[in-house]
């Protein structure tokens, strides 16, 4: 090959990686944003109704409890089922009404912890989260080979939660605690890096933005996991 067009493959090579990489960037950071903004609307809808007695009162005393607490699984499902046939501000909808209803569900923790353990545990999973889902992103490990793992941890940590409902074991809950974090911590690195890989620079701007929302809603997941079950260790009760 002509070294001048040697060295003018190379650049547009180089080129075509930069904006790649430019591309790419800009991808994560649209999913840590929708995510950031989830947790800022969840965050919002708890705090206000946890510590309104006229809102909380008639949700958290009656059967209706049980309706807020299912509402998110819910939406998990809807999400995972109708996300290649919603259009980009459906699927943006969808999980704002999600977030909102996750701060439903949430609302208890201000009944039960206090407002200090709270915040402290909340920068307890954010310093965690992020660590983890850095780790994700930069690693050259394939993390693929863990994931049929850590869905059999998840599937074990959601019968063992359900069994517990009734059983009220605080061993078993300690348990949960214990494994339900070593799960989502590596979940936020095995998504952090499936999102990293499911990016395309050739696909449409409706389908990247799908993604994006898809992917917040993955990693928003992961750390309100996370969190709720770093209060079981960290957070001092009312």
């Amino acid at each position: 090959m002509d070294p001048v067009q040697q060295r003018f493959g190379y650049g547009a090579q180089a080129q075509s990686a930069a904006l790649f990489d430019e591309g790419l960037r800009q991808h994560m950071l649209r999913v840590y944003n929708y995510m950031g903004a989830g947790l800022v609307i969840t965050g919002l809808v708890a705090f206000i109704v946890g510590s309104t007695p006229a809102l909380y009162v008639p949700i958290f005393s009656s059967p209706l409890k049980w309706v807020v607490m299912l509402a998110p699984l819910a939406f998990v499902f809807f999400f995972s089922f109708k996300i290649q046939t919603m259009s980009a501000s459906a699927a943006q909808m969808t999980f704002w009404a999600f977030c909102a209803v996750m701060g439903l569900s949430l609302a208890s923790v201000f009944l039960v912890f206090t407002g200090t353990s709270i915040a402290r545990t909340f920068f307890i999973a954010a310093t965690m989260f992020g660590t983890t889902s850095l780790y994700g992103y930069v690693t050259k490990r394939d993390l693929s080979k863990f994931g049929s793992f850590l869905i059999m941890g998840l599937i074990g940590v959601i019968i063992a939660s359900i069994v517990n409902i009734f059983l009220g074991s605080t061993a078993l809950q300690f348990a949960i605690s214990v494994i339900g974090i070593a799960v989502f911590v590596g979940l936020t690195a095995w998504d952090t890096q499936n999102i990293k890989e499911q990016y395309a620079e050739n696909i449409d701007q409706e389908s990247q933005q799908k993604m994006a929302v898809f992917g917040a809603l993955s990693l928003y997941l992961n750390f309100v996991n996370i969190f709720q079950l770093l209060l079981n260790f960290t957070g001092e009760r009312e």
